[in-house]
């Protein structure tokens, strides 16, 4: 299987950091985490190939390439979102479809033949065993959280580093508070749910060896959510 991971393209808009990035020659700020965390959950015998529209445009090889298309967004991301689709769609390639965008507003994307939704940890297991017995469904969601510290390393060798200004990790997910203006806790639940120190060396350690020695940004919505983990695992680490 030829899976082809495409993150869409940021509009001009504070999100994309455009011009700011001019300044010191970088395409984009960060990679896509995500997508790269969802290629390490994948079959290791699969074939992955990621398109970053941030960082280059999707080409008629890359289409005639892949087998399937995985696709992951943000909600500020929509519009580029839809215009790939139509592409995928125009050349007969199955999507799949993931991330805040697709958890929120999946019913907005009516080409879209499987939505693996809420924490692929959870939800893209059972897509890949019923995709393998040919009888895959529309819609895999799931109310429940996953343990994070069974997430696997994001497959860092899929970016191309040097386009983008700083590498991203996550530590935590979840959130103990409930502002009105945040839907962190929605998407990912009120318990801050961590990574071990462990885990964290070694995605450091891997970014290390591929070259990166630029900076590092924790991409947590509340890195001091469980200070108690902060303080006494991470931080001394």
């Amino acid at each position: 299987m030829k899976v082809l991971l495409i993150y869409p393209e940021f509009p001009d808009t504070f999100w994309s950091f455009k011009h700011a990035l001019q300044f010191i020659r970088k395409q984009a700020s960060l990679p896509p985490l995500g997508l790269l965390t969802v290629a390490a959950l994948l079959p290791s015998d699969w074939e992955k190939r990621l398109v970053d529209l941030n960082i280059r445009k999707l080409t008629d090889e890359d289409l005639a390439w892949g087998d399937v298309a995985f696709i992951s967004a943000m909600v500020v991301q929509s519009k580029s979102t839809h215009q790939v689709i139509a592409r995928c769609k125009e050349v007969g390639l199955k999507i799949v479809a993931g991330g805040p965008l697709f958890t929120a507003e999946y019913d907005q994307f009516e080409l879209v033949d499987h939505f693996v939704l809420n924490e692929a940890e959870l939800t893209l297991p059972p897509f890949l065993r019923d995709l393998e017995l040919g009888c895959a469904k529309r819609i895999y969601s799931s109310d429940e959280f996953p343990d994070i510290g069974q997430t696997p390393a994001p497959l860092w060798e899929l970016a191309d580093l040097k386009h983008y200004a700083t590498m991203a990790i996550q530590y935590s997910r979840g959130c103990p508070f409930d502002c009105e203006f945040c839907n962190i806790t929605a998407l990912l639940g009120h318990r801050p749910r961590v990574k071990s120190a462990d885990q964290i060396i070694r995605e450091l350690d891997g970014l290390y060896r591929l070259g990166w020695r630029g900076s590092i940004f924790f991409v947590d919505d509340n890195l001091i959510g469980n200070k108690k983990h902060l303080k006494q695992e991470l931080l001394p680490a």
